[in-house]
This record gives structure tokens, sequence and C-alpha cells, in this order.
């Protein structure tokens, strides 16, 4: 089965809509579907609800989707690299759900392993806690905590067959893996397309059966979140 299609607005045009949950790969900057972002953006549609591990910066990322106000509800880990982001947070108009990061990763590796929840110390005794079942495990306070899946999941890979075996670069692979288990529907941006058998099994990182459609992006920006270079001396 060949699962790459001609663009990023193609692969969304027949399954993007309002009110859906939207899991974002990357982590920072690194390692996010910027097209298949951008194409999102382009569709027009509202509502969204995003996991993500971050919400990106005002003008890259997932900041483009809060600039267009598309997003309702983020789930995320990190959000301070984005003034948009807490503009609307704290005049009411954008919806969060803090959650550690470990949590976020565990809880999108859950949904994607069709487990419902799983117990943790972490966030025990924190406004994290707030509402969620406690339990003792040896001596010790466990949270219960839900796992998560999403309507469609939009995630980045170095490299593809048309079969949709995806292989990660280094520390782009970050949250990108989880998202796309989790996701009912999962679009892969890449940016290299080969054809099947050509990818070595034992050096396939994700397999195709997670991956519904693939785009090639053969440019991406890869822009560094924050600059810092060493001062002259």
């Amino acid at each position: 089965m060949n699962k790459l299609i001609a663009s990023a607005e193609l692969a969304l045009a027949d399954i993007a809509a309002d009110n859906q949950t939207i899991a974002v790969g990357g982590f920072g900057l690194c390692g996010i579907p910027e097209a298949l972002i951008e194409a999102l953006k382009n569709t027009g549609v509202t509502g969204l609800t995003c996991i993500s591990n971050n919400a990106g910066v005002d003008d890259f990322g997932l900041g483009k989707l809060l600039q267009t106000k598309q997003i309702k509800k983020m789930i995320s880990s990190y959000v301070g690299e984005n003034k948009e982001f807490e503009r609307q947070y704290l005049n009411g108009e954008l919806d969060v759900e803090l959650t550690p990061q470990g949590t976020l990763a565990e809880k999108l590796r859950a949904g994607g392993a069709g487990i419902p929840a799983f117990f943790t110390q972490t966030g025990v005794g924190t406004l994290i806690a707030e509402g969620k079942e406690v339990r003792e495990f040896d001596g010790k306070e466990y949270i219960l905590e839900p796992s998560l899946t999403a309507d469609i999941a939009l995630v980045k890979a170095y490299k593809a067959d048309k079969a949709g075996n995806l292989v990660f670069r280094k520390t782009a692979r970050n949250f990108n893996p989880e998202c796309a288990m989790a996701g009912k529907f999962t679009v892969a941006e890449v940016e290299h397309v080969v054809e099947i058998g050509e990818i070595n099994p034992d050096h396939i990182h994700l397999p195709g059966i997670y991956v519904n459609r693939i785009v090639l992006n053969t440019a991406p920006e890869k822009r560094i979140e924050q600059m810092t270079l060493k001062a002259e001396a």
C-alpha cells in the first residue's frame, strides 16, 4: 500500500473537522510537523483540543493556530515561550491542562496501547492530584491518570517507506511515536520517502501500522527556539 499523499493540504482535507482532539509531535520546535500544522491552520477548523508537549512560539509551530484562535484547549507540559498563549489564557480565552512531561508521554503511550488509565507517583500532593483517585502501593501514594487518545495525530519523522514505516532522527523523535500511536488517524510528515523494503526492519522506529498517510517535506525550516551564542571576548 502506498500511503504517500501529494501534499499536506490534501492529507488533511477530508479528515480535519471542528472540535477535534489533535495530538502533535515535537519538543519545543524540535521535531514538529511544521507543514502539517500550516495545512491544519489553512483548513480553518476551530474548537481544537491540542495535545502537545508545548504550544510552539508566537509565529511558529502551534503558535500559528493560537494566533488564529483555532485552539480552545491545550494539554501540555510547558507553555512558557508563547506570549499569545499567555494572553489568551489570562483572558479566559484558552483552557489549559498542564501535565507533567513524563506523565504526558505515558498518557499517550497508554492510550495507543489501549490502556485506559495508570497509577503514578508524579503529582502526588500537588494541584495535579486534585480530583483524582489516590491509592497506596507498598506504602507510597499514587494518583490515577487517564490515558489520552486523539482523533488525528500529526507527527514528524526523518524517513518513511511508502507503507508508512518511520525512522526518526536523534532527539527529533521525542513525543512523535507516542502521538502517532495515540491517534485514531495518523499523518506523518517526512523528509525522505523510499520504496517499501529499502529500510532495514531493525532500523524502523515506528511500524507503518500506526501511520495512515505520509507527506513529503524536503525543506523543513528546523528553526532554533532560542539561539544562544558565546559572547565575544
